[in-house]
């Protein structure tokens, strides 16, 4: 019984000691470490991407241009081919037989201008006389000329069929790489439904990009040319190879594009208009029908303020941060925030320079609470290339 008293007034002394906030007690605790983040002011680039596709900087439909039977197929679909290489051949003879006839007639009205010309030489000097009457020699000189233009007409009509001939074999009029073929040997070619497109033949040492902006982002890029223009330090001729291919393993692309055109019209079906840009590909990585997203920078924020995102608690719509103020006490500050910039939160309202926010243990405090803060040192990544 005296032990158990005993063991019982021990507790109750500790308790009272721990009570009285002793030395060691709770209500002398050191404040608690924590992690905070010092803002600092930074030039923010504002990046947009669209979704568009690849095409060849120059797409050669190849088509055939006479009728006939598909005698040869001579490449290899998917290769790269050079300019002026032989890729198909049509039946021929037809087409050499036009030619023999051609010539035949060229023959004929070139017996004929012979003749006419003998016939006028005679009778000249015997005109000059007056041996033969002024008809006789206007008749004469009349079939010389008329025999003259048979000459050109059956000429003309021989270049015809030879070129009519030479359709019979096509040739790449470009260098690039060629695609499948959409007849074989054996087809008839040249009429509609049978192929008339053979294969195309596509420039891909330069890709060019298509997307389409929105009305509201038109509207929003035309005025910020616009202002731009107005700069005298401005020059509006340079094409700065500034845009960015995210490709569709979500890897960039590693060489810089540039602006081609703007369409001159939306589209009454999207109300979009189209965009076109050129990216370099001497690698041949890119091939045409490949979607990509293509990075432009699109504003920039002048001293800017980036945070964490682990900085930033958003409830309902509202955005805030927790912020340790000059006598270590925390504060629940509002804020308005911009885009995401990697890991970071663009803050548009509501933090300074020189500001410590909480980074590390927004759980374990509240406001008011006196806190010891402990500076960490984050990096803020490389804006130009993100």
């Amino acid at each position: 019984m005296i032990k158990y008293f005993t063991t019982a007034f021990a507790v109750l002394v500790v308790l009272f000691v721990l009570s009285c906030g002793g030395e060691d007690g709770p209500g002398n605790l050191p404040p608690p470490a924590i992690q905070v983040y010092v803002t600092t002011e930074t030039d923010v680039p504002i990046y947009r991407e669209f979704v568009g596709e690849t095409l060849g900087d120059t797409n050669v439909e190849i088509t055939a241009r006479v009728k006939g039977f598909l005698e040869g197929k001579h490449f290899e679909e998917g290769s790269r081919v050079k300019k002026g290489q032989l890729l198909y051949t049509i039946e021929s003879q037809p087409f050499e037989e036009k030619v023999a006839q051609a010539q035949s007639l060229l023959a004929a009205s070139q017996i004929d201008m012979v003749n006419a010309q003998s016939d006028l030489s005679r009778i000249k000097p015997l005109a000059a006389e007056n041996a033969i009457s002024q008809i006789d020699l206007d008749s004469a000189q009349a079939k010389y000329d008329a025999s003259i233009e048979a000459v050109k007409a059956a000429q003309a009509n021989l270049r015809a069929a030879e070129l009519e001939l030479s359709y019979t074999k096509v040739y790449s009029p470009v260098d690039g790489v060629i695609g499948k073929t959409n007849a074989y040997v054996g087809d008839f070619v040249g009429a509609s439904p049978n192929p008339v497109i053979l294969t195309t033949v596509s420039y891909i040492n330069t890709m060019a990009v298509r997307f389409f902006l929105t009305q509201s982002e038109y509207l929003e890029a035309a005025r910020k040319i616009m202002e731009a223009e107005k700069d005298e330090k401005t020059n509006t001729g340079d094409k700065a190879d500034n845009l960015q291919l995210i490709l569709a393993d979500k890897t960039v692309y590693p060489y810089k594009g540039s602006f081609d055109f703007i369409d001159r019209n939306f589209e009454s079906s999207t109300g979009a208009i189209l965009v076109q840009a050129s990216f370099p590909n001497p690698n041949e990585l890119l091939r045409p029908g490949l979607f990509a997203k293509v990075r432009a920078q699109v504003d920039e924020v002048k001293n800017g303020i980036l945070v964490p995102q682990r900085c930033v608690v958003e409830l309902q719509g509202t955005f805030s941060v927790l912020v340790v103020d000059e006598e270590n006490k925390v504060q629940n500050r509002k804020v308005e925030v911009g885009p995401t910039i990697k890991q970071f939160w663009l803050i548009t309202e509501g933090l300074k320079p020189g500001e410590r926010v909480i980074y590390e243990g927004l759980q374990k405090v509240k406001e008011g609470q006196i806190v010891n803060p402990q500076v960490v040192n984050i990096e803020i990544p490389d804006l130009s290339n993100i």
